[in-house]
């Protein structure tokens, strides 16, 4: 079979090091004789393979001494409901950036337990920037944003600061977590669906401060309240143990070619060579805002109309699959995490040349 690559918005690729890793422990993890499917989560070999994620997303992030990482289940949309049920009281306030559909629907959450004000929208624009001024509220406890945002292709490659000095900002990191250096020290909250950039879905980490917990009155039911987890070091049920290997593996690939920094610059070259392709080829052009364009997700469409479904199966003969863009913009989306490989943005660029040839 000829090489595949994986341009999905998530499911997305992984590196053949966790493949091959998570093939073999489906089998025999690590010499135990069984599959790490059905070993016991209070084991030893589990805990502590869940204990050394923990220690190297400490170790690549830099995250500092009072945050706690956990591993849970329900993707980043429950988190649009576990956040403000544990840090937004009925009568507090939270500033909500409005810049894509996922942004859309943790405001939908937040409005059912505390007050938001949205601080910015790009909506009337289809979404196509960041916006730059920001109407923030004096009393916001935080100040939540979607630092990538999947669908239109934008991202917060500067994070605002909130005007209220007691307030922090929350974050959903799901398409550009581990991408690129971060301060975690800006942030309160940060979480992550892991089957974008990090692992495959049933897994999503949160890294939460702990001084911004028990601030709120409400009852909160045992599996939504963050304390529950932090006091049970994310085993207070079954969490998703072959998930949280991938990840571990995930990491540990990330670890040896050099971390954080590296992959950043990996990162940066692929987008820039693939954005180079859309402004120099008469038959693409981007609909995001140049300042504001993502190193995880670029959307692409004809800059005149064009047969989408032709290019679309020049594409998949060529192993390139997964590039129709999402229905609320259309046209075409090369997502290109850190698994993707350069190698592969440039047979993707050699396609658009070549389709123009035709």
């Amino acid at each position: 079979m000829s090489k595949i690559y994986n341009f999905s918005a998530g499911p997305a690729m992984l590196d053949a090091s966790v493949l091959e890793a998570v093939s073999e422990a489906a089998k025999n993890y690590d010499g135990h004789g069984l599959s790490l499917m059905e070993m016991s989560h209070r084991s030893k070999p589990v805990m502590d393979m869940v204990y050394e994620t923990e220690s190297l997303t400490r170790g690549l992030l830099n995250v500092p001494d009072g945050y706690h990482v956990l591993f849970l289940q329900g993707g980043a949309s429950l988190q649009f409901s576990m956040v403000p049920i544990n840090l937004l009281d009925d009568d507090m306030i939270a500033d909500y950036t409005d810049t894509g559909a996922w942004s859309t629907k943790a405001i939908k959450e937040a409005l059912l337990y505390g007050k938001v004000n949205v601080a910015c929208s790009s909506k009337e624009s289809v979404y196509d920037h960041i916006p730059k001024e920001l109407t923030q509220s004096e009393d916001a406890i935080y100040l939540h944003i979607t630092s990538n945002n999947t669908i239109y292709g934008t991202q917060w490659h500067d994070f605002p600061i909130p005007i209220n000095s007691n307030g922090y900002l929350v974050a959903d990191m799901s398409s550009d977590i581990f991408s690129r250096p971060i301060d975690i020290s800006q942030f309160g909250l940060i979480y992550a669906g892991a089957q974008k950039n990090m692992g495959p879905a049933g897994v999503t980490m949160v890294i939460i401060r702990d001084d911004i917990l028990d601030k709120v009155d409400r009852k909160i039911p045992t599996m939504m309240n963050y304390g529950t987890h932090i006091d049970k070091g994310s085993m207070f049920n079954t969490p998703p143990v072959m998930s949280i290997y991938a990840v571990n593996r995930t990491l540990t690939w990330l670890k040896s070619i050099g971390g954080i920094d590296c992959i950043e610059k990996k990162n940066k070259l692929k987008a820039q060579k693939l954005y180079d392709e859309i402004d120099n080829n008469v038959l693409f052009r981007s609909p995001v805002k140049v300042e504001n364009r993502s190193m995880m997700n670029v959307p692409f469409v004809f800059a005149e109309q064009g047969d989408e479904s032709s290019f679309l199966s020049y594409c998949n003969q060529r192993g390139l699959q997964t590039l129709k863009g999402h229905r609320s913009i259309g046209g075409f989306r090369a997502s290109i995490y850190n698994a993707m490989p350069e190698e592969g943005v440039d047979a993707l660029i050699q396609a658009m040349k070549d389709f123009q040839l035709n």
